[in-house]
């Protein structure tokens, strides 16, 4: 490694090129608005530029300016068209630890420039591939277990889940099939159900159904939408949350044109409800839920244990505050020991806190009672049951948020991420 220098001798032009690589792979990771903003405001400061950013789930605008120089001798504005970001925890690490080497003078503005770019080329191998695939499979069965569902109604979604996997690896690469996944993924997942009902085993269908497309519904995006417009961050939320209403709209209207068809070929699912399993069962779920976020989020292996003891504390958290003074005041509870427990960490061990944050709210977000209020509402043509459902959500989002913000009030972050 070359002798590092000191961070406001390196060019104008280098300075801007790491920031605006920074901010790129922040984004591609997850980073919601206002912490992409702090970040990128600290991190200038660090380099002696001056920086305005505009951060939409889509993109973002960065207005760059040298305090050095008169004003409008140096202003740059860089806009730049971004996809929606998805959460990986082990690139987000690895964005982090390189802009806090180069801010540490352990590296120059130069090396780790080459760096970030780098990180693009990590993709997973074959066997990451397959890990994510299966991470499918292993949340929507763990989810049918914490439910308490039958085996059948467990073996089920989670031959769902799979199949919705190796469907997401499909489109994953921009294919014409892309804008259309969600909706694929709610058809695939109404017939196959609707398919082992009628012809296999009675079936929960609904709730199977909901469990196989646990992991795309969009709670934690519903979630970061609203903390985004508590935060004053408008735009950015208003878009977040019309994306989290379309992909749930989504989701929907696959499974309704399901439910339509095999209604038409004359395949009546055979439904019943039934929730037998034992305590134990819900255990084992839970730890396979743990495991499963763990792959899903892409950890790294340092960080397996740490990202599933978080999934399962916020899960905890919430059963049993809620369990001994409500469902409401559990997941403010949950969420509050949460976002305080990942400013914590990233006090203590100088790392993102969404190691902790993001995996130990992915239990409490509402996405499940979002899905199921649209199916009522378009399957039974009742708007009081859609109506109940909507309430039932908000009332949980309401509760995530008041504690995502007294979290913050009681150990605030030192650092963005």
């Amino acid at each position: 490694m070359s002798a590092a220098t000191p961070l406001t001798s390196a060019s104008y032009a280098a300075r801007i090129a790491f920031v605006v690589e920074l901010a790129e792979h922040l984004h591609a990771y997850g980073t919601t608005a206002q912490r992409l903003e702090g970040t990128m405001i600290a991190v200038t400061q660090r380099l002696g530029l001056g920086c305005e950013p505009w951060v939409n789930p889509t993109g973002m605008v960065l207005s760059f300016s040298d305090p050095l120089r008169p004003p409008g001798d140096s202003d740059t504005t860089r806009v730049i068209r971004l996809s929606p970001g998805d959460t990986d925890l082990y690139k987000l690490c690895e964005a982090d630890r390189i802009a806090e080497q180069v801010l540490n003078g352990e590296m120059d503005i130069a090396e780790g420039y080459a760096a970030l770019r780098d990180l693009d080329a990590r993709g997973p191998g074959r066997w990451g591939k397959a890990l994510h695939v299966c991470g499918f499979a292993l949340v929507a069965m763990a989810v049918a277990g914490l439910w308490r569902l039958p085996w059948a109604d467990i073996a089920t979604a989670g031959t769902i889940g799979l199949l919705i996997g190796l469907l997401d690896r499909l489109t994953s690469n921009g294919t014409r099939l892309k804008e259309a996944h969600e909706a694929l993924a709610g058809m695939l997942a109404g017939l196959v159900a609707i398919l082992v009902s009628a012809f296999l085993v009675p079936l929960n269908l609904n709730t199977v159904i909901i469990a196989s497309l646990i992991v795309m519904l969009p709670g934690m995006a519903l979630t970061n939408a609203i903390n985004e417009l508590t935060s004053q961050h408008l735009v950015s939320g208003t878009a977040r949350f019309a994306g989290a209403i379309t992909t749930v709209l989504k989701l929907t209207i696959g499974t309704i044109i399901a439910l339509a068809l095999m209604q038409m070929l004359g395949v009546t699912p055979n439904v019943r409800a039934s929730r037998p399993q034992p305590d134990w069962v819900e255990w084992a779920a839970l730890a396979t839920a743990a495991a499963a976020f763990a792959i899903l989020f892409r950890a790294g292996k340092r960080d397996v244990l740490l990202v599933m003891a978080a999934a399962a504390s916020g899960y905890l958290v919430s059963r049993w505050v809620g369990t001994a003074v409500g469902p409401n005041i559990g997941l403010f509870v949950a969420a509050l020991v949460t976002t305080a427990a990942g400013n914590g960490y990233a006090r203590w061990a100088n790392r993102p806190g969404a190691l902790i944050r993001v995996p130990g709210l992915i239990m409490l977000v509402p996405g499940s009672n979002s899905l199921r209020g649209l199916m009522n509402l378009v399957q039974r043509q009742d708007i009081a049951a859609g109506q109940e459902a909507m309430l039932i959500v908000m009332n949980i989002v309401l509760a995530l948020i008041a504690g995502l913000l007294f979290g913050n009030l009681l150990l605030p972050a030192r650092k963005a991420l």
